[in-house]
């Protein structure tokens, strides 16, 4: 996607919006805009449990069936309009939860991708959900991977839109990313990675066309709340990317529920091959490859693949 505003006129309106959007692990966005408000919805609830910022899409979620959603990197967790509407549409109630240094959940330096997964026992034991999708976009997608190993008792299955996998160690990992600049310097290190943010500057390239249609349509709100978490500082970011490149904690072979991984054959944040990498080391995995489909724009299939998942 050029950096220069398009010629349409119904477009233009919105190029700068688009250039600063953040979603998924490699954006940059705005910084000291107004935030936007934490509940998308008058029934959502917030609270605090266990020292993390809880968002319910209902004030009581006790025995209920839940889609538990995973935020991409950066967003403050709140739940956004589409992914209550899937949940709404298949009678499944929403917890998603800001991971350690995002909105008002505490930061947990260190943390890895399993300890993240580990802190939301208490949250599910303290709502008394009854079964857990573990839902995950992104930086979500290896947090929902890691429930099931900490929660099998809980989660019946999993679905990953766009996850990385394990970091491989080599270049090859990188491949087929626009912009792998804050990932490179993780791998170096928390000083590294700091120095990294302190310059970072969204490359538009990043996204297709179908990712900037679904940011002004449908998945609008994920951009502004992407910048409302850009907001609170890059902690919470920078933490995702460190646990991203190191040990995640856990093995993939032992995710025993059923995985679908959702892939956009044109993503230019986190390319097919991760799905692939994924796929070959999960028990029971599932890929659905969208040709047409970039980072964003993948999430319009969450409906069909909740499907699939309570099938």
């Amino acid at each position: 996607m050029p950096a220069t505003p398009p010629a349409d006129p119904a477009r233009r309106a919105g190029a700068d919006a688009r250039r600063r959007a953040r979603c998924g692990p490699r954006g940059v966005g705005t910084r000291g805009e107004p935030r936007v408000p934490v509940a998308w919805h008058p029934g959502h609830m917030r609270r605090e449990i266990s020292g993390l910022d809880v968002h319910t899409s209902h004030a009581d979620v006790a025995g209920r069936d839940i889609l538990l959603w995973h935020h991409g990197s950066p967003q403050t967790g709140a739940i956004l309009p589409p992914v209550h509407a899937a949940a709404d549409g298949r009678g499944l109630a929403v917890v998603s939860v800001a991971r350690p240094a995002y909105a008002g959940s505490a930061r947990i330096p260190g943390r890895t991708v399993a300890d993240v997964a580990t802190g939301l026992r208490p949250v599910l034991d303290a709502l008394d959900v009854a079964s857990v999708i573990s839902v995950g976009a992104s930086g979500g997608g290896p947090h929902a991977l890691a429930c099931a190993v900490a929660m099998p008792e809980r989660v019946r299955a999993v679905v990953a839109f766009a996850s990385p996998a394990p970091f491989t160690g080599g270049d090859a990992w990188f491949e087929g990313m626009r912009a792998p600049g804050g990932l490179r310097a993780a791998t170096e290190g928390e000083h590294a990675r700091r120095r990294f943010a302190e310059t970072d500057v969204f490359d538009p390239a990043q996204f297709v066309d179908a990712d900037f249609a679904a940011l002004e349509g449908e998945w609008a709100g994920l951009a502004r709340d992407a910048g409302a978490a850009e907001a609170d500082g890059p902690d919470g970011l920078i933490d995702d990317d460190l646990a991203f490149t190191r040990p995640w904690g856990f093995d993939l072979a032992d995710v025993t529920a059923s995985v679908l991984l959702v892939q956009g054959e044109r993503d230019r944040v986190i390319p097919p091959a991760h799905a692939r990498m994924l796929a070959s080391a999960l028990p029971s995995a599932t890929v659905d490859l969208h040709p047409d489909d970039g980072h964003v724009s993948i999430l319009r299939h969450l409906g069909t693949a909740l499907d699939t998942a309570t099938a």
